[in-house]
């Protein structure tokens, strides 16, 4: 897989070195040399920041860009300035020649990674999630089985007199993936019950680690994976 890195330069050159036009040709040198890369990443036009008159943000954690890294075509781009929008489910990153937040088109990025070392991917779907979107969930665990997290932010009225009219309301779903199933995890022994587990095997190993789905639901899930993956026999599919 090629890796490339290129648009720290520019974004540090904007940020902390606006004045110094004595760079300027150099750094656009730099950026007709690998414009062909960077239009392959900004084709999905310009970002529409969020409404002023709404309270908190879109975004994943963080409304501040942070160093990340983007697959595209099998191409890894490397030091990518990125948001990621759970409202809109896109990826945003940062024009060095306008200065303009730029969106990239969903279809075009197989996985990005944020700057706090989460991983997202996308996936198609078979059935009709409603938070599906543009397919992005967060990578949690990456075996034959796959724990996938879809966070999401939708906004409501705030129905009170005063600067912000809606909020956004974050949530996120957990999901076991094999073949392209995704099977959603609201329920202890409906996990179980999916992977084909018994009860007894499954509070046997939770017990030695003190796990408990109430108390810590992301470990528990993940360990329920690592519990059926370590079973001699193959898994062929989830159990309804």
């Amino acid at each position: 897989m090629i890796k490339i890195s290129f648009f720290t330069p520019f974004f540090l050159f904007f940020i902390w070195t606006a004045d110094a036009l004595a760079q300027t040709e150099t750094y656009l040198a730099l950026y007709k040399e690998q414009l062909p890369y960077f239009q392959e990443l900004i084709s999905g036009g310009q970002y529409q920041e969020p409404p002023l008159n709404y309270e908190g943000h879109p975004y994943y954690q963080s409304r501040t860009f942070g160093e990340g890294m983007l697959s595209i075509n099998k191409i890894t781009y490397t030091e990518v300035p990125l948001l990621y929008d759970e409202n809109a489910d896109m990826v945003v990153t940062f024009h060095p020649i306008y200065r303009q937040k730029i969106l990239i088109k969903p279809e075009k990025i197989e996985e990005f990674q944020l700057e706090d070392g989460s991983v997202f991917r996308r996936f198609e779907r078979k059935d009709h999630y409603s938070n599906h979107k543009n397919g992005f969930y967060r990578i949690l665990k990456d075996g034959e089985i796959k724990v996938v997290l879809k966070h999401y932010k939708y906004t409501e009225p705030t129905n009170e007199i005063g600067k912000y009219t809606h909020r956004y309301e974050a949530q996120k779903q957990y999901f076991y993936l094999f073949n392209g199933d995704f099977v959603p995890i609201n329920k202890k022994n409906q996990a179980i019950k999916n992977l084909g587990l018994s009860k007894r095997e499954v509070k046997k190993g939770m017990k030695s680690q003190s796990l408990y789905f109430s108390l810590n639901r992301e470990k528990y899930i993940l360990e329920l994976a690592n519990i059926r993956e370590a079973k001699s026999e193959p898994f062929n599919g989830f159990a309804q």
